[in-house]
Formats: structure tokens, C-alpha cells, sequence
């Protein structure tokens, strides 16, 4: 299940997803164009092929990397797409906390939010894709730790651990006005109550925050 030379990567319909915020009572449609999402979250063996580093606080190869910062995603992104032969989705600018997204580029990158929670529901609209024990590590069940990826029950279009084990960055800004420096986190993780691993949960962070239950996994455009 890890990503690599395209392997792993599931292929997401269009459509339309309708993101809200609990904090400001608002709401808001997205229209989709088909993309591609990983299978499971970048795996701390993927993590280190590509970087040469594991940051994550316990070693396992197949358990998703953790304590990586959105800034670290995206660097990830970029070295990853490089080792593919794909164009880097990620123009960094040297010497400063900057980046810009070349939507053009056939490269590894973050999902957006719209896209991470369009492809958690999988077609469905309840809080969850199916009984929260049978698809997601949270506290409940992880005995307070995190485990392999693809440990539970995909949803319908073959995505595993949408909801639980780890939090995934993705692209988005949380509030462009309120909050323009920190990135959404969605999914949940393996220390969270039910109520966080839920398909239209949204947290945020300075993308330089790193914690053991924070992780991530990438999405590629689809050409058109």
C-alpha cells in the first residue's frame, strides 16, 4: 500500500462536497474535477526512502509518519515527485516561509480540503463512512497507540484511515481572514474522542507544528 511509481493511488470521481465551519455557523459548496488520493497515509518506510530521515516518535515501517509539519508535507511532495520523474507541484521560494501551488504540475501534493473530505465520505453524507470501530483507530480502540496503515475497513472507494490513527494536513489555509498562517488537519486521530473522527471535523495549526499524532498523505491532478 505504500505510494510510489503511481502504485497505491486510488482514482477519485468529480462532484460536489459542501465544507463547514462550527466555529462561524458557516458553510460553503466545492465542485470537484477528478483526482487521484493515496490509499493510506505516507508511511514512515515511504518517508525515509525519500528523505533519508524518520522523524516519527516510535519506528514502524508501515505506520503512517508522524510529527511532520505541513512545511515537511510539502517538502515531501516536491522530493517525491522529483524521484517519480513528475514536475513538483511546490514552488518554494529559498530563504522564506513561502509557497506557491503550480496547479499545472503532474506532481505529488497535498489534497485540498474539499478534496480530503469528498474522498472520505465516498458518496455517503452521514458524520462517518461506516461504523467508527470497523474504519478508524481512535481512543477507544488504538490502547492509546498508533498502528499499521490499512489496519481497518476501507470505505467504498478503497480509501483507508480517512478517519482515525493519524490527522492529515491538507493544502488549505483554515480561515483566510481569521487565521491566514495556519493549515487544516482533518480525520482524527488515535488518541481523539468519537465525536473528532468525523468526516466534516476541521482543525487547524501553524505549519510548523509537529506532534506524534499528525500526519498526511498525497493526492496527484488528474490532466485534462
Amino acid at each position: 500500500m505504500d505510494v510510489g511509481a503511481g502504485s497505491g493511488m486510488i482514482a477519485v470521481p468529480p462532484g460536489r462536497v459542501t465544507l463547514a465551519d462550527r466555529r462561524t455557523r458557516r458553510s460553503w459548496p466545492v465542485d470537484l474535477a477528478p483526482y487521484r488520493l493515496a490509499a493510506v497515509p505516507v508511511t514512515q518506510a515511504l518517508y525515509a526512502q525519500v528523505t533519508g530521515t524518520r522523524p516519527s516518535a516510535a519506528h514502524d515501517d508501515r505506520s503512517p509518519v508522524e510529527s511532520v509539519s505541513w512545511w515537511d508535507a510539502v517538502r515531501f511532495c516536491n522530493a517525491l515527485s522529483r524521484r517519480e520523474g513528475l514536475v513538483p507541484a511546490y514552488r518554494l521560494r529559498a530563504g522564506a516561509e513561502d509557497v506557491e501551488w503550480e496547479v499545472s504540475a503532474d506532481g505529488y501534493r497535498l489534497p485540498t480540503e474539499a478534496e480530503w473530505e469528498h474522498a472520505c465520505r465516498a458518496g455517503t453524507t452521514g458524520a462517518r463512512h461506516g461504523p467508527l470501530d470497523e474504519i478508524a483507530w481512535h481512543r477507544g480502540n488504538s490502547h492509546e497507540r498508533m498502528h499499521d496503515v490499512g489496519g481497518r475497513q476501507p470505505n467504498a472507494w478503497g480509501l483507508y484511515d480517512m478517519l482515525g490513527n493519524v490527522w492529515e494536513w491538507c493544502w488549505d489555509s483554515f480561515d483566510a481572514e481569521d487565521h491566514p498562517d495556519y493549515r487544516v488537519l482533518r480525520g482524527g486521530g488515535w488518541f481523539d474522542e468519537h465525536w473528532s473522527c468525523r468526516a466534516s471535523v476541521r482543525r487547524r495549526s501553524h505549519p510548523t507544528f509537529r506532534v506524534d499524532d499528525v500526519g498526511f498523505r498525497v493526492a496527484l491532478s488528474v490532466a485534462r
